[in-house]
């Protein structure tokens, strides 16, 4: 079964994006909370700072939108190559063991 690299990048990049904005935001309510998560995130998305501004967690959101995109369809295509070299390999459809 193949998968939708579309749907797939979608997806990515809703949940990852989602992820950054919802820390992101509670971090603005209690400043103690995922304090390491940001800072790491800023270590790898330049332009955005753990400075706890609402402008930093819209652009890391936006970092995280893009970076969820890419890295699904980089997965749904990577995955989709190997799929019919798998099932070739075993026309049944039973389980294949690695």
């Amino acid at each position: 079964m193949r998968l939708s690299v579309k749907a797939v990048a979608i997806v990515s990049a809703i949940l990852w994006g989602a992820s950054i904005l919802l820390v992101g935001l509670i971090n603005l309510a209690a400043p103690a909370y995922g304090v390491n998560f940001l800072h790491g995130l800023s270590s790898g998305y330049p332009g955005f700072h753990a400075s706890r501004t609402v402008l930093d967690v819209l652009v890391g959101t936006g970092y995280g939108i893009v970076n969820g995109a890419v890295g699904g369809y980089l997965f749904a295509v990577l995955y989709n190559f190997f799929v019919p070299r798998v099932e070739k390999a075993n026309p049944k459809g039973n389980a294949v063991t690695l």
